[in-house]
């Protein structure tokens, strides 16, 4: 079934037309992928599903609801987190109070077991939760970023290339993190500058030019298209 679906989606920067008429889909239990070019539009696609940026024409509808219009923060409670490029965590908070801010939509009791989900599962965050986040390395402001996305407990987790600026074991570390997230329910839309990478673990792939989808289909079939070869996989 169709968790997301965004239909015929038109955003503009200014007079700037970034996506012209795009269309996907992500089902349940899914993990599907954006690749691109930079510039071709992939993250302006995911502001505007998490409702930070509006479309002009078009819609985003999550679980059959329409959210094409809604505060970003009303689109969280509805079970979609964001974890935005360039990490962006809360540099003079400590890890544990950035963890806090990523749950203020869940009842307040729920709060120690989200963390408690998220410290299982990165255990690093658990062993610095009172470090203060800037000082943190660029692969551990990466987990941190994903637990805080977490900690809304969201059915549809989107990334922003997550393995950006992190060394190559690192990377493989946070694939990994994805995969298992996606094995215990939590379906995935991934945009990240490493297509070899994304179009091996996702179900599906759209792959965008200057704010088109040019082509789209299973993942590892696109893995071994030419014209994706040549273009994105070197």
């Amino acid at each position: 079934m169709s968790m997301l679906k965004v239909e015929d989606m038109h955003v503009y920067y200014g007079s700037i037309h970034a996506i012209k008429g795009i269309s996907f889909e992500v089902n349940e239990h899914e993990i599907v992928t954006l690749i691109g070019a930079n510039g071709a539009g992939k993250s302006t696609s995911l502001n505007t599903v998490a409702g930070l940026l509006k479309p002009r024409t078009g819609s985003v509808s999550f679980e059959g609801k329409n959210i094409s219009n809604m505060p970003a923060s009303k689109i969280v409670s509805l079970g979609m987190a964001l974890c935005p490029e360039g990490r962006r965590v809360f540099q003079q908070m400590t890890v544990r109070e950035n963890l806090e801010m990523g749950g203020y939509t869940r009842p307040a009791g729920e709060i120690a077991d989200s963390l408690a989900d998220v410290f299982d599962r990165f255990p690093r965050l658990k062993e610095r939760h009172k470090q203060i986040a800037g000082t943190l390395s660029g692969g551990e402001q990466q987990m941190l970023a994903m637990g805080r996305a977490l900690m809304s407990k969201p059915k549809l987790l989107m990334l922003d290339e997550p393995s950006m600026g992190l060394a190559p074991l690192l990377v493989e570390q946070i694939f990994d993190i994805i995969q298992e997230l996606n094995a215990a329910g939590t379906t995935i839309l991934l945009v990240e500058q490493n297509a070899q990478m994304a179009l091996s673990i996702a179900n599906r792939a759209y792959v965008l030019e200057t704010g088109r989808v040019v082509k789209s289909g299973n993942a590892h079939e696109l893995m071994n298209d030419d014209d994706v070869r040549k273009a994105y996989l070197g």
